[in-house]
């Protein structure tokens, strides 16, 4: 009899502590997040997710697709949040309020980066120097050899060949492209007036390919090509990329340095507002440089996730900025970071 009892408690036992595993098991798996969007800072957040899992317990997958799939997944709410480099506009903004039920869609920056002009030129070693106008004129089809005159003109010393000019663009809806395009229309009027900046355009000649690594793929292989992609893409693709003239008449290498300058040449901004700083007034900006941002839903169904990626933000904006620079990105500027820390409590 004493046996029997004992073997039932034992069992009784086993059960509990079955049941209070699975519940402990359950309580430890981490929090699944998706997101999508923008390839600019997608190196970056790769590895901002991968590292921030153990320290947050939550798993975040994240799909490169261009700030145009970003946008469109967290309004439509496929996702949890997006990332854009591109400015949302207000109708963008009022759209994702219609499709969720009068909520707001918040905006926080994350690193700087910088667009630059990359080239695949045949026996060029040298750092080949651009202004605004030139490369609104290559890429509306006026400039369309390499040895133009005007690129002949920037480019003293520099015997560049009779060859043609292979313009390389994005295809897909794209921040790199938004930045770029938003550039070339503080840069040349007739650029503005004919295609205007936005995440997608009517480009006016070229070959289109889907995504940063896209456009490093055409440029590596089309002979005399000359595309626009983030400073990482060219970095780790091994492909020259080309100065810019600055407002200060300066040509201007990208870097951790002048893309900085770019955002402290800047007015503002704050951290609730999407601010373009390309072609910013100073001294040693780069001008074709960009903050980049996440888009986070200020409501929550599910508060758990809520918390998760308040976590995160306050993370990314700390002890994330640490990793910007060993990946070509910017920190933010202090005072952006500490704005944004504060606004990561309006998540609900």
């Amino acid at each position: 009899m004493r046996s029997q009892m004992l073997r039932k408690a034992a069992g009784s036992v086993a059960i509990a502590s079955f049941v209070f595993a699975a519940i402990l098991g359950a309580a430890n798996q981490p929090i699944q997040m998706t997101g999508a969007g923008a390839t600019f800072p997608a190196p970056i957040y790769q590895k901002w997710f991968n590292d921030y899992q153990s320290i947050g317990n939550v798993q975040i997958n994240y799909q490169a697709n261009g700030s145009g799939g970003g946008i469109k997944g967290v309004t439509e709410g496929t996702v949890d949040f997006g990332a854009s480099d591109a400015i949302l506009s207000k109708e963008q903004l009022e759209a994702f309020k219609s499709k969720n039920g009068g909520h707001g869609l918040l905006t926080f920056p994350t690193v700087l980066g910088a667009v630059v002009p990359s080239y695949n030129v045949p026996g060029i070693t040298a750092e080949l120097n651009f202004t605004g106008p030139v490369l609104a004129d290559i890429f509306l089809g006026k400039i369309k050899k390499w040895n133009d005159p005007a690129l002949v003109k920037v480019n003293a010393g520099v015997k560049l060949p009779d060859l043609d000019i292979v313009v390389a663009h994005r295809s897909d809806g794209s921040g790199t492209t938004f930045c770029f395009t938003d550039y070339l229309s503080k840069a040349s009027a007739e650029w503005e007036k004919s295609v205007g900046r936005n995440a997608s355009v009517s480009w006016p000649v070229g070959l289109g390919a889907k995504g940063n690594d896209g456009v490093a793929g055409l440029l590596k292989q089309q002979t005399g090509a000359l595309g626009y992609i983030e400073l990482i893409y060219a970095v780790k693709n091994h492909l020259p990329y080309g100065k810019v003239q600055n407002k200060s008449g300066e040509f201007m290498k990208a870097d951790l340095k002048t893309v900085s300058a770019a955002a402290a040449a800047a007015k503002g901004p704050s951290a609730d507002t999407q601010l373009s700083i390309t072609d910013a007034v100073g001294k040693g900006v780069y001008p074709i440089s960009t903050f980049t941002w996440l888009l986070v839903p200020d409501t929550f169904k599910d508060s758990q996730k809520a918390e998760a990626i308040k976590g995160f933000l306050k993370w990314a904006v700390t002890k994330g900025q640490e990793q910007a620079e060993s990946l070509d990105y910017a920190r933010l500027p202090i005072a952006v970071a500490q704005e944004v820390e504060k606004r990561i409590s309006l998540i609900k």
